[in-house]
């Protein structure tokens, strides 16, 4: 039976099929609303519908069958327990993903398990017992997913979650190492020196290792230095 919605949903769910924001294009408001803002919802067939409703028929298509017990539930459609039962095994199969050089398909994985404990930690009293445990065991995944963004280049986000760790843990060596590296692959080179200080502070065996990041930001800047001078040669004589 053919509602007057349906359009709207149709647009969003071939919206997620081409890999765009299911909501592009709409904004904040009722539903109705939202059909009197659109003259056309861009596809022909969808304004037809719009103004001619109709019953509509729905062709499922099976595209496969797979086995009892081989079929991974989303950490939406978990129970609780289930969902404490499943983050090792996530975890696991992210670590798996990273050594092999899959760096997306990992942070993938690291994402679903701080997504199980993030909607455990949710129904507990912050700064309760049962809550620090929770986010103790959120804090190194968080970490494993920002090393993966790290390696995708997606500095801002580490720089969001290191922070927000740091925040509550401030003796994480781990947050501070990839934060500065965040700082240091976006110019942020004050901050980047605090934060490789703070990792020799809290612990001086990881100094060669620090060194060679030092090493390359201060190669990086004097490489910077020298296509500045290039690109602005004789701008002021001009």
């Amino acid at each position: 039976q053919h509602v007057v919605l349906y359009p709207l949903v149709a647009k969003s769910l071939r919206n997620i099929a081409a890999g765009k924001d299911p909501l592009e294009g709409q904004r904040h408001c009722c539903s109705m609303a939202q059909l009197h803002e659109h003259y056309s919802l861009g596809y022909p067939d969808l304004d037809e519908l719009q103004k001619n409703p109709q019953p509509l028929i729905f062709d499922i298509e099976v595209l496969k069958v797979e086995a009892p017990g081989s079929y991974q539930q989303d950490p939406w459609a978990m129970t609780d327990e289930e969902k404490l039962q499943a983050v090792p095994r996530i975890h696991k199969e992210g670590n798996e993903l990273f050594q092999q050089g899959k760096v997306q398909e990992a942070a993938a994985k690291y994402y679903d398990a701080i997504a199980c404990l993030k909607n455990l930690q949710m129904k507990e009293q912050p700064g309760s017992p049962d809550w620090i445990e929770l986010d103790q065991k959120i804090t190194p995944l968080l970490l494993n997913y920002c090393q993966c963004k790290l390696q995708c280049e997606e500095y801002y986000e580490v720089l969001d979650h290191c922070s927000s760790i740091l925040n509550k843990y401030e003796d994480n060596v781990k947050a501070y190492f990839k934060r500065g590296k965040a700082h240091a692959a976006v110019w942020n080179v004050a901050e980047a020196h605090a934060d490789f200080a703070k990792v020799l502070a809290l612990d001086p065996s990881l100094r060669p290792v620090v060194s060679k990041e030092l090493r390359s930001l201060e190669a990086r800047l004097r490489e910077k230095d020298a296509e500045d001078k290039i690109r602005f040669k004789g701008i002021f004589s001009q």
